[in-house]
């Protein structure tokens, strides 16, 4: 039945629940309806309904969550119809912006204005930045400038009882919303006093978007903070400001070579050290299937071939000179600690044929037929002297289960990607998953670091955050939870897990799952595959008559 009030498209037949059944990440959750708002009064109208029966909503962009959170067995709210992007402020640098706006629409719209949004993740052609605000997404050039958390001046939120109220940061919190008044009464002071008696945050790591923001909340008292990477749990955005940078003057990059991993990750930290915007990491186990595709260099695979890892770094300057020797530093830095090469890149077009490399990490995984490319341990951060670490110890995980894997990622940050290549027609398959995610969890307990560096802790690690968090964490976590959202109809089961909630459920790749039905299964397989994630679901299929 559609929401009192609600003017959007709302569907409940069986074609729209399973488009939205399936997102980027490897689970299959069947919704039980599909709601699109055109604008933030459907938005108020379904959050009112919601509340009154008790449904449960899970909010959704484009669809490219890796970890499960977009996905759901409530009601999904496809923000991505919201998508108007108001007039730059040029002088102030921010931009107001609704949550179903593309990053790649602003980054284009900025860039005419010489500004950019300088955090940019590499699924940035389709991902909203509601999207990036829930999952307090990172990219490439975190090293420099941090996740999109800093970034965010204030939040348009409709809280889980169907108020509305905008969160400005350096701002006091509204206290006439009750959502608000619950959390500074029942939660702010106790998760204050925690974070002072010990840090909640992994130390050392320099990218984190599991749990909330405890620790950040705790040290600045900015309620946009701990919004911020909340998935959809705590409020849904309805519209978001952000702050601007200025486009560099010049950039060069430089692709170092190393004989090991350990030479690498010490380059990683040179590099961290010289101020470079960006350092990723290429592993052995990237290069082997990266020297086989049709979409790399031919220049480049004599050097992949001899190499245990690459490092693709990039720095800026006020000048293409002042670029140059900053390249020029990066590189006598790598061959210090054992570069077995270096190449400088010191023109765009240079640039752009070394950073292929890197853009054809998911076009390369995508192209793999053999096996499935599950993506089930992808976004582990560490304190950046135990990547080594980290990253023989995922070796060792998959060489013992028998399963290949490639391994990539942001090597300053200490945060890596791992994609298991999983074949579903081998008996044991389901075995191997649940035993890698078992020993990746693990190892990265035993490292203190993070199971979400930047895609969020959705379905698939909510249950498993007690293994890398404290008790005290943990009691935190539901403090806020439940303040902000006492009946749980906001994206239950994502950051706090449910009674015997599994992070492994139902995956789509399970060949003996029921198939979805013919049109929507060749509409899914076609949004992979080309990776038109921002193309909207229900225009892709007919209507439900």
């Amino acid at each position: 039945m559609t929401p009192t009030g609600f003017r959007g498209t709302f569907r409940e037949d069986e074609k729209a629940r399973a488009m939205y059944s399936e997102a980027a990440g490897i689970g299959r959750v069947m919704p039980s309806a599909v709601a699109v708002p055109n604008d933030v009064e459907d938005v108020l109208a379904v959050v009112k309904w919601a509340a009154a029966t008790g449904t449960s909503l899970i909010p959704r962009g484009s669809g490219s969550s890796m970890s499960g959170g977009a996905i759901g067995r409530g009601v999904i709210v496809d923000l991505s119809r919201m998508d108007k992007l108001a007039p730059i402020d040029v002088r102030g640098r921010t931009v107001w912006a609704e949550p179903g706006v593309l990053w790649s629409t602003l980054d284009l719209r900025a860039r005419a204005r010489g500004l950019r949004l300088p955090v940019d993740p590499s699924s940035g052609n389709f991902c909203t930045l509601g999207g990036m605000v829930s999952t307090n997404a990172s990219g490439a050039h975190s090293l420099r400038y941090g996740s999109v958390r800093p970034w965010v001046n204030a939040l348009d939120c409709v809280f889980s009882d169907g108020e509305r109220e905008i969160i400005t940061r350096g701002e006091a919190p509204p206290k006439r919303i009750d959502a608000i008044a619950r959390f500074l009464k029942d939660a702010h002071g106790e998760i204050v006093a925690m974070d002072k008696r010990r840090a909640i945050r992994h130390e050392g790591v320099r990218k984190e978007s599991s749990g909330y923001a405890i620790h950040d909340y705790a040290t600045k008292a900015e309620l946009v903070d701990l919004l911020v990477g909340s998935e959809g749990t705590l409020a849904i955005v309805v519209g978001v400001q952000l702050s601007l940078s200025a486009l560099p003057m010049a950039t060069s990059s430089i692709l170092g070579s190393f004989a090991s991993l350990e030479d690498a990750t010490a380059g990683a930290m040179k590099a961290l050290e010289a101020g470079a915007s960006a350092c990723e990491l290429l592993d052995k186990t990237f290069l082997v299937y990266a020297m086989e595709s049709p979409a790399t260099d031919p220049s480049l695979r004599t050097v992949m071939a001899n190499s245990a890892a690459i490092l693709l770094t990039e720095v800026e300057g006020d000048s293409e000179a002042a670029a140059r020797t900053a390249a020029e530093k990066v590189a006598r830095s790598f061959r210090e600690v054992g570069a077995t090469s270096v190449d400088l890149a010191l023109t765009p077009e240079k640039e752009r044929s070394l950073w292929n490399l890197r853009h054809a990490a998911s076009p390369i995984l995508a192209a793999l037929d053999q096996s499935t490319s599950m993506q089930f341990i992808e976004d582990g951060a560490v304190a950046s002297p135990k990547l080594p670490a980290y990253v023989e110890g995922v070796r060792k995980a998959l060489d013992s289960r028998a399963v290949s894997g490639v391994i990539f990622g942001h090597a300053g940050d200490a945060h890596i990607h791992v994609n298991p290549l999983i074949d579903v027609q081998q008996s044991d398959w389901r075995a191997k998953v649940t035993g890698l995610l078992d020993d990746v969890v693990s190892l990265t307990a035993r490292l203190g670091g993070t199971l979400a560096g930047e895609h969020g802790d959705g379905r698939l690690r909510t249950p498993l955050l007690n293994k890398v968090w404290s008790k005290e964490a943990l009691k935190a976590f539901a403090l806020v939870k439940q303040s902000f959202d006492p009946a749980n109809i906001f994206n239950p089961g994502v950051k706090i897990p449910l009674p015997n909630q599994k992070a492994i459920e139902d995956i789509k790749y399970d060949p003996a799952l029921a198939p979805l039905p013919a049109e929507v299964r060749a509409a899914l397989d076609s949004v992979v595959k080309t990776r038109a994630y921002s193309q909207f679901r229900l225009s892709l299929i007919g209507s439900s008559s």
